[in-house]
This record gives structure tokens, sequence and C-alpha cells, in this order.
């Protein structure tokens, strides 16, 4: 998005980043500074990029050598990703920090909405103790999210809970959450009831309604899908310390962090579950609306369907990611270069998988990756062409064999923007 956007705005120069306070602030200490200070160093950034990968703006001084003009476009493009970085993280400061009034006042749009439901279908029918129960457990529980709002005010507001460590929105404590607040909020609608209940008949009727034997599905989703919340978590924080998973931390969280993977691609996995427990909450809060005596009874053949659908998800978090890998290093040869073996000076092309994680495809994240060479460490040369580059990928990536490498058999190594090394690789480099 932040791209588009600056693509939008890309008649900017680079030298309005550092404006001052004014029609286009691009300062830090307003969210409108720090949005529109990431859309014109995104916009300084792709142009830059764009005119390393057509060959202009290469001094005179390293025009002539193509691995000296090569060094100095990566670093020069590492430097101007480092500032996009920098700007992508204060826009993402200032988001979260304006989104807890934001979710507070979505909560109390909620209850506004609620009443004015109440209010219609009260007309005909009268109004009823459920309805006066419904709307103070409303109250109750928008209240409590709004003090969560104003204790987590810098870190999302009442969504705090459901951002996970790599500060995006996690799907499955999302789900948790959702199914908790309703079985909540059902409970302080029996409670309510019970407390304008004039009768013993009454009472007995309504604590009747707690009993599990009438909510056993609704319960029963509940316990799991907190617990497949507090699994996945730590699922997730064990394939990362095992390198077996690679997590790279994003600038906020989005919506769209519910569906997709880190790098922005839909799941099934992740998908399928919204998609189910959505239509299980909404038919469990039908059924609240229509019996609020009792817990919502989710009928057996949903919750196993809820059921069938946390397991997929949980495999699918224990399917994703992998270790990065190489499976061969070649010599790098341009046209009209005769063969020969690999010697100190030549560039060398690193094939093989996982060299770039989901969501590291930005330069900055690129920049960070390192190969070693021996006793070496060599960082990974950005190569601009129009609209991207062609190295680093994540199946190949190009470094020169520097004079330091001792001639001999030598191992390769990569090490990924994530910090996660891969299998070394043993290659003769000769004098």
């Amino acid at each position: 998005m932040a791209v588009q956007e600056a693509r939008r705005g890309s008649g900017s120069d680079k030298g309005a980043i550092e404006a001052a306070h004014g029609g286009g602030c691009t300062c830090g200490d307003c969210p409108h500074g720090a949005r529109e200070g990431h859309r014109r160093a995104v916009a300084a950034f792709l142009r830059r990029r764009d005119e390393f990968a057509a060959g202009q703006g290469l001094p005179a001084a390293v025009a002539h050598s193509a691995s000296a003009s090569r060094q100095w476009v990566s670093e020069e493009l590492t430097q101007s990703a480092e500032l996009v970085a920098r700007r992508g993280r204060a826009e993402g400061d200032a988001w979260l920090a304006g989104l807890g009034w934001r979710t507070t006042a979505a909560v109390w749009a909620a209850v506004v909405l609620l009443l004015l439901g109440q209010s219609l279908t009260a007309i005909g029918t009268g109004w009823t103790a459920a309805r006066t129960a419904g709307l103070a457990g409303a109250l109750v529980v928008a209240g409590a999210l709004t003090a969560a709002s104003w204790f987590h005010r810098t870190r999302g507001g009442a969504l705090a809970p459901v951002i996970g460590e790599d500060n995006r929105l996690s799907t499955s404590r999302a789900v948790a959450v959702a199914w908790v607040l309703l079985v909540a909020y059902a409970v302080l609608v029996l409670a309510g009831q019970l407390a304008l209940a004039s009768g013993h008949d009454r009472r007995d009727a309504l604590i009747s309604g707690l009993e599990l034997g009438r909510a056993t599905g609704a319960v029963t989703v509940l316990a799991v899908v907190c617990g497949i919340a507090v699994l996945v978590r730590r699922v997730v924080g064990l394939r990362v310390l095992g390198q077996r998973l690679q997590k790279v931390r994003a600038d906020r969280p989005r919506a769209s962090d519910l569906l997709t993977d880190d790098a922005g691609r839909g799941t099934f996995a992740d998908i399928q579950y919204v998609v189910i427990s959505a239509v299980a909450l909404v038919f469990a809060a039908v059924r609240l609306a229509r019996r609020p005596e009792q817990l919502p009874d989710l009928p057996w053949g949903l919750a196993v369907v809820v059921l069938m659908s946390a397991a997929t998800y949980l495999a699918g978090k224990y399917a994703e990611g992998g270790r990065p890998v190489i499976l061969s290093v070649v010599r790098a040869r341009e046209a009209g270069d005769l063969d020969a073996p690999i010697r100190t000076g030549d560039d060398i092309e690193i094939r093989g998988a996982g060299f770039v994680p989901p969501g590291a495809q930005r330069a900055d994240r690129l920049s960070r990756m390192v190969v070693r060479i021996g006793a070496v460490n060599v960082h990974v040369p950005l190569v601009p062409v129009t609209g991207g580059f062609s190295s680093p990928t994540d199946d190949a990536l190009t470094v020169p064999v520097p004079a330091d490498v001792e001639p001999g058999r030598v191992d390769v190594q990569v090490v990924t923007g994530a910090g996660v090394e891969t299998n070394r690789y043993a290659i003769d480099v000769t004098d």
C-alpha cells in the first residue's frame, strides 16, 4: 500500500523528506507527518532504484568497473532503504498510537447499533428484561474494552492482545478472543436477567441455563480455540528458535494478517479457520438473541466442523516454513567469458531455496543478507532491475569472492535477513 501511495506522489524529491511542519509535514511527531514522510521516502527509493537499473546516476569514478559500480549502487540503495525502514517504523508507531481511540469508537458504535436494533425489535412486542440485560451486558463489555484500550493506548488499544510478537494480527488469538467475548457477554446477559428476576421459578430457570448439558458444544469450542491460541504461540516460538521457521517483524499490524502469511499471500489454513469460526459465531449470536435465558447451544455438528477447522489450522502452522538450503554454487559467467574454475575476485552464484523469508522482500531486509565464504563475511549486493532486484532472490544470489579468501577448499554458507543460517556447501577456490 505504501508503495502504491508513493508512486502516486513520486513527484516529490528526496530533499522533501526532511521538511518541517506545514502543508506536507514529514516529521515523525504526528501520524500525518509519519505517513507522508514514509510515502516520500518510498518514492525517492523507487525512483533511485529504477535510475540505477537504467544505468543512470553512476559517478565516473566507478562507471568503468562493473564490480565497483555494483558495489557503489548497492551501498547507495542500502542507505536509502534504511531511511525507508525508519520512516516505516515511525509510521507504524504513529498508526498504533491512534488505533486505541479508533477501537474504542468502534466498540461504542456497536453498543449504539445494539440499542437501535433492540428498540426496533421491541416495537409491537414491548421492552423486556432480556433486552435490558443485553444492553447492560454490552455496556459492561464496552467499558472493559475501553479500559483495555486506555492501558494499551500506545500498542493498538483493545487490539493489543491479538497482536503477535512479529507485530502482526494473530489469527488464532483473534478467533479465541471473539469466542471469549461472546461467551462472556452471554453470561452477563444471564446475570442481568437473574438480577431482574422476581420469582423463584424464573431464577431457577435462568440458573439452569448455565448447565453444561445445554452448552457443551459452545464450551468445547471455546476450550479448543483458546488452547489452539496458546499452542500456536509455543509452536511458532520453538520453530523460530530451532531455525525451522523464519519470522520477520512487520512495521504495523493489518487486518489482512488474519487471512494471509507474512508475505501477504492468502493461506488456506488461515482463511478456512476465520471463515468457519465467523459462521459459527454468527450462529451462536443468533441463538443467544433467540434464547437469552441460556448459553448458546451450539449443535454438535457445527461444533465438530469448528474443531476440524482448528485442527487444520494447527496442522498448517506445523507445516509452514522450513530452513533455507544451498543446493549448488557455480561461478557466475558473463557473455563472452571463458569457462574457468572459481578464483578470488570472481562472482559466484549460490542457488537454493528459502533465502528470502516471507515479509523480507524489502530492500532493507535484503541488504542484511550475508554469505560466509570460509572465514570471510560478504554482504550480498543489491542488483537493481526495473521494478525490483535480480539479486538476491529467494532461490539465487550472486556475491564476489573477496581476495581475503584463502585458495583451497572452503565452505559457503548463507545467513538470511531473518538471521537463519543455511547448510554449508564446499567449493574449491584456486589461485
